[in-house]
């Protein structure tokens, strides 16, 4: 049997989408068909989850280091897991940086796969990390992109022969864990909620997201909806600017932190999803995907998305929700006020956001194509 030694960072029990990304695929991976090399996780999401490796159909091999780089000495311990598991494919969870070690790993390996996501989009407007992606492009087999803006983006950085071989890989969305009906009740009467209009936001809390244009915005959308209210559901280092940003006003909640197993119940507490991302610092800081909007439309919701790098990808415009600017509050104003105020509309864009997720997002999907790449197609 074939085996992939996965390079990466980005892996749980640390928290977000890429680390949900990369576990997902090495889950979906045939059995005995994985081994994982991982950075050692943080204190506190160890002691979130502190039997997480033990419970995983795989093992895990973690390095002292808090982060992996592409030194000597982790490229030789890579080298020595490869050889030891008899691995013939390399998964670099991120691309970048750890992609560079594909070079001396090229003898030991028949196929080597560097996954992109949104932060590579970044590295191609500085000249040295630009470099970096280019000479990736050149020992990897393929370099993967999210979608049409990634593909772009890419490509600036890379040669012709390699965007050549670029493929695309997304992840899927779990459409039985999301979907309506599942525990959105139980959420509304556990936070007092009702049967108010509820606009969701399922996010990590950092500037890019735009929960503080949510938050500049709902005042504007109380205008015309008096009873609203907007749930925002997460935590991140700009959490405590954003509750001072919303201090004095009983229509903004904030859940805190929400385990993994109750996102789905959540965001089926909404009845629109809103994440008006927007892109920073010249185009580093910027949108690669943007999964919470396909699971929200998995449950059954319409989504309004920031035009912010490849968000606009898990949209369809007018059909299963709006992209605005997410710069400003009134665009995102006037999106909400128009789903909130027309519920028909309303839910047949949520109807059709699951369909489209269904049919075109699944996991198999995902993992075929990842099965050509480590094949060699």
């Amino acid at each position: 049997m074939s085996r992939t030694l996965i390079i990466t960072n980005d892996f749980p029990p640390r928290a977000g989408g890429i680390e949900s990304f990369v576990h997902e695929l090495a889950l979906r991976r045939p059995a005995g068909s994985v081994v994982v090399y991982s950075s050692s996780p943080g204190v506190a999401d160890q002691a979130a989850d502190p039997h997480f490796d033990l419970r995983q159909p795989f093992p895990i091999v973690r390095d002292a280091a808090k982060v992996l780089l592409p030194t000597p000495r982790v490229v030789r311990r890579a080298r020595v897991i490869a050889e030891l598991e008899e691995c013939d494919s390399v998964l670099y969870g991120a691309a970048a940086p750890l992609g560079l070690a594909a070079e001396r790993l090229r003898p030991l390996v028949r196929r080597q796969v560097a996954i992109t996501h949104g932060h590579e989009s970044g590295w191609t407007v500085l000249p040295g990390a630009s470099a970096t992606l280019h000479r990736i492009g050149e020992n990897v087999d393929t370099v993967t992109y999210l979608g049409e803006y990634t593909r772009r983006r890419l490509s600036r950085s890379l040669s012709p022969t390699a965007t050549s071989r670029m493929r695309r890989l997304a992840p899927g969305v779990d459409t039985d864990r999301f979907r309506p009906g599942n525990g959105g009740e139980e959420v509304r009467e556990r936070l007092g909620l009702g049967d108010r209009p509820v606009v969701v936001c399922v996010s990590r809390m950092v500037p890019r997201k735009g929960q503080d244009i949510l938050i500049r915005a709902w005042p504007r959308v109380l205008a015309d909806v008096p009873d609203a209210i907007l749930l925002l559901v997460g935590d991140g280092p700009y959490a405590s600017r954003l509750r001072s940003a919303a201090a004095g006003s009983d229509s903004v909640r904030f859940t805190g932190p929400v385990p993994a197993e109750e996102l789905p119940a959540h965001y089926d507490a909404g009845d629109v999803f809103a994440m008006p991302c927007r892109t920073r610092r010249s185009g580093m800081d910027v949108e690669g995907l943007g999964m919470v909007y396909l699971e929200a439309s998995a449950s059954g919701l319409p989504v309004v998305a920031g035009a912010s790098g490849g968000a606009p990808d898990a949209v369809l415009e007018g059909e299963t929700g709006h992209v605005v600017d997410g710069s400003i509050p009134g665009p995102t104003a006037r999106a909400l006020i128009r789903l909130l105020k027309d519920p028909e509309r309303a839910a047949v864009m949520g109807a059709r956001g699951r369909e489209w997720v269904s049919r075109e997002w699944t996991w198999d999907r995902t993992l075929e194509r990842l099965d050509g790449l480590l094949g060699g197609s």
